[in-house]
């Protein structure tokens, strides 16, 4: 047994010798956060996610994280008696499912992430705080309109999707300061904006995510979801892939589904000035670490080309 466990320490050692190029490459760089899907409700994964957060401020990284909480809405609601329904997987907020999905979205699941990074972080004093888009005019938005084709008639009509907004603008400076202290604070940003009329709206947290990555002009944007990563026709991971490429993915039906809005995401943040994003599965244990930290990364990087 004590053989066994110098040889780990020689092996841990070894790694963190390897991962210096990269660290390196990453210091006092700025890296975006989408944390989301339902590895949110699971505590020991959160906790890991917390724990791995704060490895990253303490490698010099600089981590902005910005959550969704959908599957936590939707208990919430199912909870209160209110039915949702969807529009091209944008759920459609009425007055009620807004007001019930800030109080989740703001309240219950900010705090409790910001909670955990400060737990995580409580030795060498790293410190998660909680924030929403409504926080010092972070995020402006305006409604969200979408329409769609009557297959019968193919006439295009107008779909309400109530209080969904879509960001026309980031106020970085809050966030910049918060990075710029000599406190080791970890923003945690809800999807939550505001319209210029003073309505709050509810946001696509990947869509924040992006808006924001681009704001910060971050090196690295990193989508946490509930796959490995884009597929080819094949079946098979691809590794890296440019704009162009995620553009020939969709308009050959291989992106299909939810995968569609995550690259047209990544396009954008990437357009907006962030180097490259990754869409990477968050619920596989440090895979934020593999992804920044070796050579062989984890999930599907997007870039200029």
């Amino acid at each position: 047994m004590e053989r066994q466990s110098e040889d780990r320490a020689w092996g841990t050692a070894k790694t963190l010798a390897e991962a210096l190029p990269y660290i390196q490459i990453y210091d006092r760089q700025t890296v975006v956060i989408k944390y989301g899907g339902h590895a949110m409700g699971e505590t020991a994964v959160a906790k890991q996610f917390a724990a791995d957060v704060v490895l990253l401020k303490l490698m010099g990284v600089n981590p902005v994280v910005v959550h969704g909480g959908g599957p936590q809405i939707s208990a919430m609601l199912e909870k209160a008696g209110v039915k949702s329904s969807f529009v091209d997987g944008l759920r459609v907020t009425d007055a009620d499912t807004m007001q019930v999905a800030e109080m989740v979205l703001s309240g219950a699941v900010n705090k409790e992430i910001a909670h955990l990074i400060t737990m995580a972080g409580k030795g060498a004093d790293v410190r998660g705080v909680g924030l929403s888009g409504k926080d010092a005019g972070l995020l402006t938005v305006e409604k969200t309109r979408r329409t769609r084709r009557d297959p019968d008639s193919m006439i295009e009509h107008e779909v309400d999707l109530g209080f969904v907004g879509e960001p026309t603008n980031v106020d970085p400076k809050l966030i910049l300061r918060m990075l710029e202290s000599d406190a080791d604070w970890v923003p945690v940003i809800a999807p939550i904006g505001v319209a210029e009329d003073g309505q709050t709206y509810n946001v696509n947290a990947d869509t924040v995510a992006g808006a924001l990555a681009g704001a910060l002009k971050a090196k690295r944007m990193l989508l946490l979801t509930d796959v490995e990563g884009v597929r080819g026709a094949d079946g098979q991971l691809i590794r890296q892939m440019t704009i162009a490429d995620a553009r020939r993915l969709i308009e050959e039906g291989v992106a299909s589904g939810g995968m569609i809005p995550k690259l047209q995401t990544c396009m954008a943040a990437i357009e907006s000035g962030v180097e490259a994003v990754v869409i990477l599965d968050g619920r596989r244990p440090h895979a934020m670490l593999v992804e920044l930290f070796t050579e062989h990364g984890a999930g599907t990087l997007v870039c200029a080309r």
